[in-house]
């Protein structure tokens, strides 16, 4: 099956679009992870394939092992999001069994099915500085849940974050790279599970 292309109008002049992230648009990643060392460029994506015990140290080089993941991979690990035609976001879905990252959290484990073969997982997302706050992370979960349905999914999850448990002015935005609840409602989510007081499990039955 394949996926196409989410496109939105917004209330601001400018036109938002959401594709798979693909070989040919590894600059536009590059762009939208910016420079190393920012966040979340130390990352770029790969705290989720490793089970705690076995992650790498920052010093480790994600950005290629993130390349050579998109140059390799069958199906598109994640999206990319546009604003204008310019990168401006990615997340990154697949099927929870791939994320050993979730699958090795003692607190998920408590609370997750595991029987369940089609559950694809939101495990992050990245904005670009200039367009956060646009709705670039409410465009690419509303098309993380169409790229998870027309693959096969039965459900979507993620791990988000409840802002209403935290003082405001301690929340960083770096804390939130898995999402909040709000945004995760907005887009059809309930909550199923509390790992933490403020850490949701958040699922939506597709």
């Amino acid at each position: 099956m394949t996926f196409r292309a989410a496109c939105w109008e917004t209330a601001e002049p400018m036109r938002m679009s959401v594709h798979p992230a693909t070989a040919d648009r590894w600059s536009d990643l590059v762009e939208v992870f910016g420079r190393r060392g920012d966040d979340p460029g130390w990352c770029w994506c790969q705290l989720f394939l490793r089970a705690p015990a076995e992650r790498q140290p920052v010093a480790a080089d994600h950005r290629a092992a993130l390349h050579a993941e998109i140059t390799r991979a069958e199906m598109p690990p994640g999206l990319i999001a546009y604003v204008d035609d310019h990168p401006a976001g990615w997340t990154r879905i697949g099927l929870r069994s791939g994320f050993p990252g979730v699958n090795g959290n003692k607190s998920l484990a408590r609370v997750l099915d595991g029987d369940d073969a089609t559950t694809w997982w939101v495990t992050c997302f990245a904005v670009a500085r200039p367009y956060r706050g646009a709705g670039v992370a409410s465009a690419l979960l509303r098309a993380a849940v169409e790229f998870a349905r027309d693959h096969g999914a039965g459900a979507v999850e993620g791990h988000p974050v409840d802002v209403s448990g935290l003082r405001a002015d301690r929340v960083a935005a770096s804390a939130l790279y898995t999402g909040t609840k709000a945004l995760f409602v907005a887009a059809g989510f309930v909550e199923v599970a509390r790992t933490y007081p403020t850490r949701p499990v958040m699922r939506r039955v597709l």
